[in-house]
């Protein structure tokens, strides 16, 4: 098996020759093997190994043995320990994601921190296939069916082509030890009954199967490609691009074949996978928006507006002073007392100063909020206004009103009031400048 693993580097891994390698090891068969693997190829490692606190004192005697393991190969180890069951909890996701989290989230500070450029990874060819399994039994896409990527930016996986039996008939040979999961014997997890149950049937059936998964993964890439092809060429056609995420045109959309499918495969890269509630959007009634964990959809008339969800912002509300030259948070605006009024615009107005109540406040927009546009007679509800300007609703949420006493002074951005207007009795100009 070695002299094939170096074989496969060459071919596929070229790019890691003289490169300093951080080793995932777990302990277990796997990621024992893959260390000698790499120790024998002569490559400059180290070992870094996650102490999830699952098992008690069976993962602390993990630590150990792989702490040992690393002396007696004379390379460097990382060890961190993890509270994951309380991370799970916290984050309200499952114990398996939690773990995953972790581990990747550390791998990237360890990369960060020290001179290791890569990491490695022990999956095989066995776990491409329950993987495949696992995202068949959840009715994935395409995409999910095209396997574990061998190389996904600084995430290497060297043993994909390599079975379980090849990896335990290599250890055996060496007279290697491992440590052995006893997670791995419980069957409630869907990953670990595919693997006792499910998998030893299809060998059994078929001896060839996880050759044939890879042709067939191969295809099944080939084809993601096509697709990937032709959906570049959708996005241009229908997409947008402005300052606070995506517009799709739904007219656009609708005008091409298998619709359904083409927004799956443009929303999905956002954490869109519930392939029913996108269809629905396509007929839904404005104002329909559903969530992934960083994005958000809403359906505004003929457009469906993504944008990323920002958490835990405050709506902020601030007092102005007099004699107060600029703020810059929630947003920046500029003060000054000018001789003359010249043209307004959208992002600068010109106010009678002795009309103001001062402090000013600026806030977001209310329902129920009005004001008189300038050059207009009578109050407008802002909700009219907005409508009657088309500000989509994604726009709306982020609208400001800058406030004189209980008067909206100026919808930030669009129109003052006309009640604040330069005058030719007007004594004191005050000049109000949205920043860019």
């Amino acid at each position: 098996m070695l002299q094939d693993f170096k074989k496969h580097i060459n071919a596929s891994f070229s790019f890691l020759k003289g490169k300093r390698l951080l080793v995932a090891c777990s302990g277990g068969l796997d990621s024992v093997v893959l260390t000698y693997l790499l120790k024998h190829s002569d490559f400059d490692l180290a070992l870094a190994h996650c102490n999830f606190s699952l098992r008690a004192s069976e993962s602390d005697s993990d630590e150990d043995f792989v702490v040992t393991l690393a002396d007696k190969l004379s390379i460097p180890v990382f060890t961190e320990t993890f509270q994951t069951k309380q991370f799970a909890k916290d984050h309200k996701v499952s114990i398996q994601m939690a773990a995953r989290q972790l581990r990747y989230d550390w791998f990237s500070q360890l990369l960060k921190s020290t001179h290791y450029e890569y990491v490695v990874t022990a999956h095989h060819a066995d776990d491409a296939l329950e993987t495949f399994l696992i995202n068949l039994s959840r009715g994935s896409g395409l995409r999910g069916l095209t396997g574990i990527p061998e190389i996904n930016e600084n995430i290497i996986r060297p043993l994909l082509p390599f079975s379980k039996a090849q990896i335990l008939a290599y250890a055996k040979k060496e007279n290697l030890y491992w440590r052995e999961d006893s997670s791995n014997a419980a069957s409630e997890y869907l990953r670990n009954a595919l693997r006792l149950h499910v998998i030893p049937f299809l060998k059994e059936t078929n001896s060839s199967i996880l050759d044939a998964l890879q042709k067939t993964q191969r295809n099944l890439r080939d084809s993601e490609s096509l697709i990937q092809d032709y959906m570049s060429l959708v996005y241009n056609l229908v997409i947008t691009e402005n300052f606070d995420g995506y517009s799709i045109h739904l007219q656009k959309l609708l005008e091409l074949p298998n619709t359904e499918a083409l927004l799956y495969e443009l929303l999905s890269p956002f954490g869109f996978t519930d392939f029913t509630a996108l269809s629905a959007l396509l007929t839904a009634q404005s104002g329909k928006q559903i969530f992934s964990e960083t994005h958000r959809i809403l359906k505004d008339r003929d457009v469906l507006l993504l944008t990323e969800v920002i958490k835990d912002v405050e709506e902020l509300s601030v007092t102005i002073p007099k004699k107060t030259s600029k703020i810059t948070t929630p947003i920046p605006l500029h003060f000054e007392i000018v001789d003359n009024r010249v043209l307004s615009n959208d992002a600068t107005i010109f106010v009678d100063y002795d009309k103001l109540q001062f402090p000013l406040t600026l806030r977001k927009w209310k329902e129920g909020d009005s004001f008189q546009p300038f050059g207009m007679q009578g109050k407008k509800k802002l909700s009219k206004f907005f409508k009657d300007e088309k500000v989509s609703l994604v726009a709306k949420e982020k609208m400001y009103v800058l406030c004189s006493g209980n008067e909206i002074l100026w919808v930030v951005g669009m129109r003052m009031d006309d009640a604040y207007k330069v005058t030719p009795q007007t004594q004191k100009i005050l000049k109000i400048t949205k920043a860019v």
